[in-house]
Protein backbone atom coordinates (compact mmCIF):
# COMPACT_ATOMS: atom_id res chain seq x y z
CA UNK A 1 0.00 0.00 0.00
CA UNK A 2 0.99 3.66 -0.61
CA UNK A 3 -0.01 6.68 1.95
CA UNK A 4 0.63 9.86 0.43
CA UNK A 5 -0.35 13.75 2.00
CA UNK A 6 -1.74 15.80 -0.76
CA UNK A 7 -3.72 19.38 -0.73
CA UNK A 8 -7.53 19.41 -0.94
CA UNK A 9 -9.49 22.50 -0.56
CA UNK A 10 -6.17 23.95 1.64
CA UNK A 11 -6.22 21.25 3.83
CA UNK A 12 -3.94 18.25 3.84
CA UNK A 13 -5.79 15.20 3.47
CA UNK A 14 -4.50 10.98 3.30
CA UNK A 15 -4.72 9.55 0.57
CA UNK A 16 -4.10 5.65 -1.17
CA UNK A 17 -2.09 5.58 -4.15
CA UNK A 18 -3.13 3.40 -6.82
CA UNK A 19 -1.48 3.26 -10.15
CA UNK A 20 -2.04 6.93 -11.37
CA UNK A 21 -4.64 8.04 -9.25
CA UNK A 22 -5.21 9.05 -5.86
CA UNK A 23 -8.30 7.90 -3.27
CA UNK A 24 -8.96 10.25 -0.48
CA UNK A 25 -9.22 8.33 3.03
CA UNK A 26 -11.40 11.01 4.51
CA UNK A 27 -13.65 10.77 1.53
CA UNK A 28 -14.08 7.07 2.03
CA UNK A 29 -14.48 7.08 6.31
CA UNK A 30 -17.37 9.52 5.91
CA UNK A 31 -19.37 7.80 2.80
CA UNK A 32 -19.17 4.35 4.66
CA UNK A 33 -19.33 5.96 8.06
CA UNK A 34 -16.03 4.55 8.90
CA UNK A 35 -15.56 6.00 12.85
CA UNK A 36 -11.74 5.36 13.71
CA UNK A 37 -11.12 6.79 10.14
CA UNK A 38 -13.55 10.03 10.52
CA UNK A 39 -11.27 12.40 12.05
CA UNK A 40 -7.61 11.42 11.45
CA UNK A 41 -5.98 13.88 9.52
CA UNK A 42 -2.39 13.08 8.59
CA UNK A 43 -0.31 9.34 8.41
CA UNK A 44 1.56 10.43 11.60
CA UNK A 45 -1.71 9.89 13.41
CA UNK A 46 -2.37 6.94 11.57
CA UNK A 47 0.87 5.39 12.83
CA UNK A 48 0.34 6.49 16.12
CA UNK A 49 -3.25 5.06 16.46
CA UNK A 50 -1.90 2.00 14.95
CA UNK A 51 -4.52 2.33 12.85
CA UNK A 52 -2.66 1.43 8.98
CA UNK A 53 -3.70 -2.41 9.58
CA UNK A 54 -7.07 -1.24 9.12
CA UNK A 55 -6.25 0.96 6.18
CA UNK A 56 -4.98 -1.90 4.49
CA UNK A 57 -7.76 -3.98 5.07
CA UNK A 58 -9.78 -1.60 3.19
CA UNK A 59 -7.66 -1.00 0.36
CA UNK A 60 -9.20 -2.73 -1.96
CA UNK A 61 -12.14 -0.91 -1.03
CA UNK A 62 -10.84 2.29 -1.44
CA UNK A 63 -12.24 2.62 -5.28
CA UNK A 64 -15.67 3.01 -4.32
CA UNK A 65 -14.86 6.88 -3.70
CA UNK A 66 -13.74 9.26 -6.68
CA UNK A 67 -10.17 8.76 -7.63
CA UNK A 68 -8.32 11.77 -8.10
CA UNK A 69 -5.52 12.10 -11.18
CA UNK A 70 -2.07 12.28 -8.97
CA UNK A 71 -0.65 14.56 -11.33
CA UNK A 72 -3.23 17.21 -10.24
CA UNK A 73 -2.49 17.44 -6.49
CA UNK A 74 -0.23 18.70 -4.52
CA UNK A 75 1.75 16.24 -2.32
CA UNK A 76 3.31 16.42 0.86
CA UNK A 77 5.95 14.38 3.02
CA UNK A 78 4.51 11.55 4.15
CA UNK A 79 5.46 12.40 7.57
CA UNK A 80 5.03 16.01 9.01
CA UNK A 81 5.81 16.26 12.79
CA UNK A 82 8.28 13.32 13.57
CA UNK A 83 9.40 13.26 16.85
CA UNK A 84 13.03 11.93 15.50
CA UNK A 85 14.92 12.03 12.26
CA UNK A 86 18.55 9.93 12.40
CA UNK A 87 20.79 10.17 9.61
CA UNK A 88 23.02 7.25 9.38
CA UNK A 89 26.42 8.08 8.07
CA UNK A 90 28.96 6.11 5.92
CA UNK A 91 26.62 3.22 5.32
CA UNK A 92 27.51 2.24 1.86
CA UNK A 93 30.68 0.80 1.45
CA UNK A 94 31.23 3.03 -2.00
CA UNK A 95 30.89 6.20 0.42
CA UNK A 96 33.28 5.55 2.45
CA UNK A 97 35.57 4.80 -0.44
CA UNK A 98 34.90 7.66 -1.99
CA UNK A 99 35.13 9.63 1.69
CA UNK A 100 38.51 8.08 2.16
CA UNK A 101 37.16 6.56 5.03
CA UNK A 102 36.73 2.91 6.64
CA UNK A 103 33.01 1.76 7.38
CA UNK A 104 32.30 2.76 10.76
CA UNK A 105 31.96 -0.53 12.93
CA UNK A 106 29.09 0.08 14.60
CA UNK A 107 26.31 2.41 13.01
CA UNK A 108 27.12 6.25 13.70
CA UNK A 109 24.25 8.95 13.55
CA UNK A 110 23.69 12.23 13.32
CA UNK A 111 20.28 14.10 13.09
CA UNK A 112 17.88 16.46 11.67
CA UNK A 113 14.71 18.45 12.45
CA UNK A 114 11.32 18.91 11.40
CA UNK A 115 12.63 22.63 9.96
CA UNK A 116 14.67 20.43 7.17
CA UNK A 117 11.21 18.22 6.35
CA UNK A 118 9.88 19.24 2.98
CA UNK A 119 7.82 17.36 0.40
CA UNK A 120 7.94 16.74 -3.39
CA UNK A 121 7.91 20.01 -5.30
CA UNK A 122 8.87 22.01 -2.40
CA UNK A 123 12.20 23.44 -3.27
CA UNK A 124 16.03 23.18 -1.72
CA UNK A 125 17.24 26.47 0.02
CA UNK A 126 20.30 27.68 -1.01
CA UNK A 127 21.02 29.99 2.23
CA UNK A 128 23.24 32.79 2.54
CA UNK A 129 25.87 31.02 4.21
CA UNK A 130 27.08 28.26 2.11
CA UNK A 131 28.11 27.84 -1.42
CA UNK A 132 28.53 24.27 -1.28
CA UNK A 133 24.90 22.64 -1.11
CA UNK A 134 25.08 19.12 -1.41
CA UNK A 135 22.92 15.96 -2.38
CA UNK A 136 22.52 12.22 -0.96
CA UNK A 137 20.01 10.13 -2.16
CA UNK A 138 18.96 7.46 0.61
CA UNK A 139 16.21 4.91 1.81
CA UNK A 140 14.40 6.35 4.56
CA UNK A 141 12.78 4.03 6.85
CA UNK A 142 9.29 4.96 8.71
CA UNK A 143 8.86 3.69 12.24
CA UNK A 144 5.55 1.96 12.81
CA UNK A 145 5.59 1.19 16.60
CA UNK A 146 6.85 2.44 20.08
CA UNK A 147 9.75 0.19 21.06
CA UNK A 148 12.98 0.56 23.65
CA UNK A 149 15.66 -1.97 23.39
CA UNK A 150 14.21 -3.53 20.27
CA UNK A 151 16.36 -6.90 19.07
CA UNK A 152 17.34 -7.31 15.93
CA UNK A 153 15.43 -9.98 14.83
CA UNK A 154 12.33 -8.34 16.11
CA UNK A 155 13.48 -5.05 14.22
CA UNK A 156 11.27 -5.43 11.25
CA UNK A 157 8.07 -5.61 13.41
CA UNK A 158 8.68 -1.93 14.17
CA UNK A 159 9.09 -0.90 10.85
CA UNK A 160 6.02 0.48 8.75
CA UNK A 161 7.26 1.17 5.34
CA UNK A 162 10.23 3.16 3.36
CA UNK A 163 10.40 6.48 1.59
CA UNK A 164 12.91 8.52 -0.70
CA UNK A 165 14.60 11.01 1.39
CA UNK A 166 17.55 13.47 0.22
CA UNK A 167 19.56 14.39 2.70
CA UNK A 168 20.59 18.04 1.55
CA UNK A 169 24.30 18.50 2.95
CA UNK A 170 25.99 22.30 3.09
CA UNK A 171 29.95 21.09 2.97
CA UNK A 172 31.35 24.09 3.98
CA UNK A 173 29.63 24.38 7.26
CA UNK A 174 29.45 20.65 7.76
CA UNK A 175 33.51 20.22 7.15
CA UNK A 176 35.78 22.45 9.36
CA UNK A 177 38.32 24.42 7.17
CA UNK A 178 41.17 22.56 6.03
CA UNK A 179 39.70 19.38 6.67
CA UNK A 180 40.29 16.47 6.59
CA UNK A 181 44.04 17.14 6.66
CA UNK A 182 43.46 19.56 9.67
CA UNK A 183 41.19 18.11 11.14
CA UNK A 184 39.26 20.28 13.89
CA UNK A 185 38.93 18.62 17.55
CA UNK A 186 35.65 19.09 17.94
CA UNK A 187 35.29 17.30 14.28
CA UNK A 188 32.21 17.57 11.59
CA UNK A 189 29.98 20.52 12.64
CA UNK A 190 27.03 17.86 11.82
CA UNK A 191 23.75 20.54 12.72
CA UNK A 192 24.59 23.26 11.20
CA UNK A 193 25.72 21.18 7.88
CA UNK A 194 22.77 18.52 7.77
CA UNK A 195 20.42 20.74 9.58
CA UNK A 196 19.22 24.12 7.88
CA UNK A 197 15.40 24.68 6.26
CA UNK A 198 14.37 22.33 3.41
CA UNK A 199 17.32 20.01 3.91
CA UNK A 200 15.35 17.00 4.21
CA UNK A 201 12.91 16.25 1.00
CA UNK A 202 11.43 13.39 1.72
CA UNK A 203 8.49 11.44 -0.13
CA UNK A 204 6.58 11.07 -2.46
CA UNK A 205 4.55 9.04 -0.51
CA UNK A 206 5.04 5.82 2.37
CA UNK A 207 5.30 2.03 0.80
CA UNK A 208 4.33 -0.30 3.29
CA UNK A 209 6.90 -3.38 4.18
CA UNK A 210 3.87 -5.97 2.66
CA UNK A 211 4.13 -3.92 -0.66
CA UNK A 212 8.28 -3.51 -0.38
CA UNK A 213 9.59 -7.13 0.98
CA UNK A 214 13.36 -6.73 0.32
CA UNK A 215 14.43 -2.97 -0.61
CA UNK A 216 18.06 -4.41 -0.80
CA UNK A 217 17.42 -5.52 -4.49
CA UNK A 218 15.97 -2.30 -5.27
CA UNK A 219 18.55 0.45 -7.03
CA UNK A 220 19.11 4.00 -5.62
CA UNK A 221 19.81 6.80 -7.86
CA UNK A 222 19.78 10.49 -8.20
CA UNK A 223 20.43 12.63 -11.67
CA UNK A 224 20.44 16.76 -11.69
CA UNK A 225 18.78 18.28 -14.44
CA UNK A 226 19.05 14.77 -16.08
CA UNK A 227 22.47 13.93 -15.37
CA UNK A 228 23.03 10.78 -13.58
CA UNK A 229 24.78 11.47 -10.37
CA UNK A 230 23.96 8.83 -8.17
CA UNK A 231 23.81 5.06 -9.04
CA UNK A 232 23.60 1.63 -6.77
CA UNK A 233 21.87 -0.55 -4.94
CA UNK A 234 20.52 -0.74 -1.56
CA UNK A 235 21.91 -3.80 -0.86
CA UNK A 236 25.33 -2.39 -0.54
CA UNK A 237 24.68 -0.82 3.05
CA UNK A 238 27.29 -1.57 5.46
CA UNK A 239 24.27 -2.22 7.83
CA UNK A 240 20.95 -3.23 6.90
CA UNK A 241 17.30 -1.80 8.22
CA UNK A 242 17.02 -4.50 11.54
CA UNK A 243 20.52 -3.32 12.60
CA UNK A 244 19.85 0.27 12.14
CA UNK A 245 16.64 -0.03 14.09
CA UNK A 246 18.38 -2.25 16.92
CA UNK A 247 21.15 0.24 17.18
CA UNK A 248 18.63 3.74 17.59
CA UNK A 249 16.55 1.73 20.05
CA UNK A 250 18.92 1.29 22.43
CA UNK A 251 18.35 3.52 25.60
CA UNK A 252 16.22 5.32 23.19
CA UNK A 253 12.40 5.10 22.92
CA UNK A 254 11.65 4.99 18.63
CA UNK A 255 7.53 6.06 17.92
CA UNK A 256 5.23 5.84 15.14
CA UNK A 257 6.52 8.59 12.45
CA UNK A 258 10.32 8.43 13.64
CA UNK A 259 12.19 8.14 10.42
CA UNK A 260 15.93 6.76 9.83
CA UNK A 261 17.27 7.67 6.57
CA UNK A 262 19.76 5.00 5.93
CA UNK A 263 22.71 6.70 4.23
CA UNK A 264 23.85 6.97 0.48
CA UNK A 265 26.00 5.63 -2.32
CA UNK A 266 29.07 7.00 -3.70
CA UNK A 267 28.59 10.12 -6.28
CA UNK A 268 28.01 13.06 -3.97
CA UNK A 269 29.34 16.36 -5.23
CA UNK A 270 31.94 16.93 -2.06
CA UNK A 271 34.12 14.04 -3.25
CA UNK A 272 33.75 13.69 -7.08
CA UNK A 273 34.04 17.34 -8.29
CA UNK A 274 30.59 17.44 -9.70
CA UNK A 275 29.38 21.05 -9.51
CA UNK A 276 27.40 22.00 -6.35
CA UNK A 277 23.53 22.34 -6.23
CA UNK A 278 22.70 26.27 -8.27
CA UNK A 279 19.35 28.03 -8.42
CA UNK A 280 16.89 26.63 -11.28
CA UNK A 281 18.70 22.67 -10.76
CA UNK A 282 16.31 20.17 -10.67
CA UNK A 283 17.07 17.29 -8.60
CA UNK A 284 14.75 13.73 -9.28
CA UNK A 285 15.92 10.99 -6.38
CA UNK A 286 14.39 7.65 -7.03
CA UNK A 287 14.23 4.13 -5.78
CA UNK A 288 13.04 0.84 -7.59
CA UNK A 289 9.28 0.12 -5.92
CA UNK A 290 9.04 3.29 -4.19
CA UNK A 291 9.26 5.94 -7.08
CA UNK A 292 10.75 9.58 -7.55
CA UNK A 293 10.93 12.51 -5.25
CA UNK A 294 11.83 15.87 -7.18
CA UNK A 295 12.57 18.88 -6.15
CA UNK A 296 13.90 22.46 -7.95
CA UNK A 297 16.95 24.43 -6.07
CA UNK A 298 16.01 27.87 -4.93
CA UNK A 299 17.53 30.86 -3.77
CA UNK A 300 16.67 31.51 -0.39
CA UNK A 301 14.89 35.20 0.28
Amino acid sequence: MRLAHFVKQNKTRIGIVKNDSIFDLGDYAEKFNVEELRNVQTIDELLSLGLVDAVKDLESEITAVSPTALNSVKLQSPILSPEKIYCAAVNYLSHSKEHDLKPPSEPYFFTKFRNAIIGPGDPILLPRISKKVDWEVELAVIIGRKGKYIRKDEAMEYVAGYSISNDVSFRDLQFPIGWPEKPNSFGQNWVKGKGLDNAFPMGPWLVTTDELKNPYESRISLSVNGTLRQDSVIGEMVFKVDSLVEYASQGTTLRPGDIISTGTPLGVAAFTGAPYLKDGDIVEAQIEGIGKLQNRVSQDA
